[in-house]
C-alpha cells in the first residue's frame, strides 16, 4: 500500500503560469535539492504553444525554483518527435532561458549510444525492451513538466506517463506508434524505467480534444502538481471528463483507462481513487476538486 501522502494532487487556480507553479510546488512540497544533480523533463515534442507543448513561462519559473534550492547542477533534457528537437529548444527559448539561468540543455538525441541503456521490464508489450536516456538515471532528482490534453492517436490522453516517451530512444518509435492495441500498455511500461520527485502539469489552457500538437481548447485556468504519476493522470483524465471530451475517454472509467490501469499493474504509483487525495490551494480550485474527487470513483 502507498502511504497516502503519495497520493497527493494539489490544485490551483488561476491563468499566470509562472504564480500557479510556485503555488502548486510550494503546496505539494520542494524535494531537497541541495548539492543534487537536477533534470527537468518538459514536453517538447514539437514547439507548438502551450498545451501543444510546455509554456517557457512555466520552465522558467521550474528552473529558477530549482536554482533557489542550490543544486549542483539543472540540465533541461528532451527528445523531440516529430519535430527536430535542436529546433524546437531554439523556437522554444530554451537554450536562451538556459545561458540565462545557468541550466544545461541536453537534446538527448545528440547524444551517443554509451548514454542510452536498454530496459526491459519483465512481462512487458516491447519486442525486446527500448534505450533509455542515460542522463534521467544518473540525475538525483528529476522534475517532470507536463500538459493537460488529449492524444488523437493512440495514447488517448498525453500527461504524466506519456512524457517518458521523450526519454526513450527515437529508434523504439516506429514500435510504439504502430502497436495499435497494446501502445498505451506501453506507455505505462516505459514509466518502470526511472521516478521522478516531482511533477507539474499546465492545465492552464488544455486541449479536450485532438492533441498532442494542435487541438480544441479549454481555458480551464487549473495548475496541478503530485509526485505520483498515476494519481496525477487519473486527476487529469477526470479533469477532461468534467469539461467533457473524446469518447474513449468519457467511455471508461478513470482508473479503467490503458495508461492507467497498467501503470496500476506494475505499482508505478497508487492503485485507486481512495488513494488519492485532491488538495486545492485556493476557493476557486476547493469547487473544482470536490467534483474530480467524485469523477475518480466513477
Amino acid at each position: 500500500m502507498i502511504d497516502m501522502a503519495d497520493g497527493r494532487v494539489v490544485i490551483a487556480a488561476g491563468h499566470d503560469r509562472a504564480g500557479a507553479t510556485r503555488k502548486v510546488v510550494a503546496g505539494i512540497g520542494m524535494p531537497d535539492l541541495k548539492e543534487k544533480n537536477v533534470l527537468i523533463k518538459p514536453n517538447f515534442n514539437t514547439a507548438d504553444p502551450a498545451p501543444g507543448s510546455t509554456h517557457i513561462d512555466t520552465l522558467r519559473t521550474m528552473v529558477e525554483l530549482v536554482k533557489e534550492q542550490g543544486p549542483r547542477k539543472v540540465v533541461i533534457g528532451d527528445r523531440s518527435g516529430p519535430a527536430k528537437t535542436t529546433k524546437v529548444f531554439q523556437d522554444k527559448g530554451v537554450f536562451a532561458l538556459g545561458e540565462e539561468l545557468g541550466a544545461q540543455c541536453l537534446v538527448f538525441d545528440t547524444m551517443p549510444k554509451d548514454r542510452w541503456t536498454r530496459v526491459n521490464p519483465p512481462g512487458s508489450h516491447w519486442r525486446n525492451g527500448f534505450l533509455f536516456a542515460r542522463p534521467v538515471l544518473e540525475a538525483d532528482a528529476v522534475i517532470g513538466l507536463c500538459c493537460l490534453k488529449t492524444h488523437q492517436y493512440g495514447g488517448h490522453f498525453t500527461m504524466s506517463l506519456k512524457l517518458t516517451t521523450g526519454m526513450v530512444h527515437g529508434s523504439n518509435m516506429t514500435e510504439l506508434h504502430t502497436s495499435v492495441i497494446n501502445q498505451r500498455n506501453m506507455i505505462a511500461e516505459m514509466n518502470t524505467a526511472y521516478s521522478p520527485a516531482l511533477l507539474v502539469m499546465d492545465g492552464v489552457e488544455a486541449f479536450y480534444e485532438g492533441g498532442p500538437m494542435t487541438g480544441k481548447r479549454w481555458k480551464a485556468g487549473l495548475t496541478f502538481a503530485s509526485k505520483d504519476r498515476v494519481a496525477l493522470d487519473a486527476v487529469g483524465v477526470a479533469a477532461l471528463k468534467m469539461h467533457g471530451t473524446t469518447k474513449r475517454i468519457m467511455g471508461r472509467g478513470v482508473f479503467e483507462q490503458d495508461q492507467i490501469k497498467r501503470a496500476v499493474e506494475l505499482g508505478i504509483g497508487v492503485s485507486g481513487p481512495d488513494e488519492v487525495e485532491i488538495v486545492p490551494l485556493d476557493d476557486e480550485a476547493a469547487g473544482v476538486a470536490d467534483n474530480l474527487q467524485q469523477i475518480l470513483t466513477k
